[in-house]
């Protein structure tokens, strides 16, 4: 008699097939793409009406004919008079034609099959983990327009007077420091990609001055003379030279600084203000549509209240 060849023989129960009889613990979709946007989160954001932010300004003049920049009006004042006197006569004057700030729109379909819905809808609500993933990617794209985008973005409405470049390349402690000095009304923060504030801080410790961190919102933030660094790795980082740049801002209304607008209580709005979620019917192949969409922009309430440090090299290593 041959002896039983144990190699193949199976001696229980194989755990493959008894996984199809058993409940598996999952998972909700992840999704790669999504960043903390710390700066949306940190960026006051004022309600609107109209879809319309118009910012009035105290009238400018040139202080000479061969001059181009332009001043406020001063308001004529006097001091250091007992004496009667003439009192100065004087008024603040406004800009006849103020800047408006127009909302902008990021707007898709979502599309689900009704089958989907109706029997794979457990234990993940299917329709609900499609409008989140949506909702993460337009706001998402919320932050690159508000920084990027030619027409509103920060990077590109920053006055020329307030522009700066590095002295070498890299992002140093002196050239921070002069951002400072231009941004000097109650800065609020640094916004800067990842790389940028890395590059910052192999600078401080070559100089042997490391940057002090702070917690904010239950996470770690570096600081310099006081003002956090926000990683954003919505400002770009040229593939060619590996140059960026970095802002710095002030915000709020009342600060007269950098603020977020828009229109909150739009019809059909849904998980945040100005986003509004509308049922756009079911077709012919039981597909159903929602149409999204996200109001918002962004205004710079003073030129002096934004900053930005241009092409500054985040490549550099120092050998020690």
């Amino acid at each position: 008699m041959n002896s039983p060849d144990y190699s193949i023989t199976q001696r229980s129960l194989n755990p493959h097939i008894a996984r199809n009889l058993s409940h598996t613990t999952k998972s909700i979709p992840m999704m790669e793409s999504i960043t903390p946007r710390w700066f949306l989160d940190f960026l006051p954001w004022v309600a609107v009406e109209a879809g319309v932010y118009t910012v009035n300004k105290l009238k400018k003049r040139s202080e000479s004919p061969e001059c181009n920049d332009f001043v406020e009006k001063p308001i004529e004042l006097s001091s250091d008079h007992w004496d009667e006197y003439n009192l100065p006569q004087t008024f603040p004057d406004y800009e006849e034609r103020p800047n408006e700030y127009l909302l902008s729109l990021i707007q898709t379909i979502l599309k689900i099959n009704t089958n989907v819905t109706d029997i794979f809808n457990t234990p993940i609500n299917q329709l609900q983990e499609q409008m989140r993933l949506t909702i993460e990617a337009m706001k998402e794209r919320q932050e690159w327009e508000i920084i990027n985008n030619k027409e509103f973005g920060l990077v590109n409405l920053v006055a020329p007077s307030m522009k700066l470049q590095p002295r070498k390349g890299a992002p140093t402690p002196d050239d921070l420091d002069e951002l400072l000095a231009k941004v000097w009304k109650k800065p609020a923060y640094f916004l800067a990609h990842p790389k940028a504030i890395a590059a910052f801080g192999r600078e401080c410790t070559r100089r042997g001055v490391p940057p002090v961190a702070v917690n904010l919102c239950g996470s770690p933030f570096i600081t310099w003379r006081g003002v956090p660094l926000i990683p954003c790795d919505k400002l770009l980082v040229n593939d060619k030279d590996n140059t960026t740049n970095i802002l710095l801002m002030r915000v709020g209304e009342k600060e007269q600084g950098v603020i977020g607008l828009h229109q909150p209580g739009i019809p059909d709005e849904t998980d945040m203000p100005s986003l509004s979620m509308k049922f756009g019917g079911i077709d012919n192949l039981g597909i159903t549509s929602y149409i999204m969409n996200l109001y918002f922009s962004i205004a710079i309430l003073t030129d002096d209240a934004l900053g930005m440090l241009e092409n500054v090299d985040v490549g550099l290593y120092h050998e020690y």
